[in-house]
């Protein structure tokens, strides 16, 4: 249940990777990132990855996700706007979608434990998967539309 899942069931080639381990964007026809959130922006090496490969990201369509809000008492805007406006400036992403997350507490240090305990946050999993498959099949049903329009143009001299 997961967005590679929906893309693939419809038919695109998917690779998942970890930003550190992405060296080179041309082999990819399109992007979809995304990063968990921690104190209203994304994590540091999705961050820097952007920041780095932004021009790059500019070439192909690029979707954006946000992963983080943790139930009902979450912020109204769980990521600052800048960072938002930063982003889809950086990469040129045709969207960012925010979805809920998840908190484990057992997979965080002691002081982000304390921060989690401080706003409240609780351990368990805000994930709508629904809205998950959703938004990646909305994200498949435009590359394939894409896809479609350009090679049904005729060519040109």
């Amino acid at each position: 249940r997961s967005m590679a899942n929906v893309l693939r069931s419809k038919g695109i080639d998917v690779d998942v990777s970890q930003p550190e381990h992405m060296f080179n964007l041309e082999p990819y026809d399109a992007h979809i990132i995304g990063s968990a959130l921690y104190l209203g922006t994304w994590i540091k090496t999705a961050m820097t990855f952007v920041d780095d490969y932004g021009f790059g990201l500019r070439l192909k369509p690029t979707w954006l996700f946000s992963s983080g809000p943790l139930g009902s008492d979450a912020p109204r805007e769980p990521i600052r706007p800048d960072v938002v406006e930063r982003l889809v400036t950086t990469t040129g992403a045709r969207e960012h979608q925010v979805f809920g997350g998840r908190l484990d507490s057992e997979r965080l240090s002691h002081s982000e434990r304390f921060i989690a305990r401080w706003v409240g946050a609780s351990d368990a999993d805000h994930r709508d998967w629904d809205q998950i498959e959703t938004w990646a099949a909305s994200v498949a049903d435009a590359l394939l539309a894409e896809h479609r329009e350009q090679s049904t143009e005729l060519p040109t001299r």
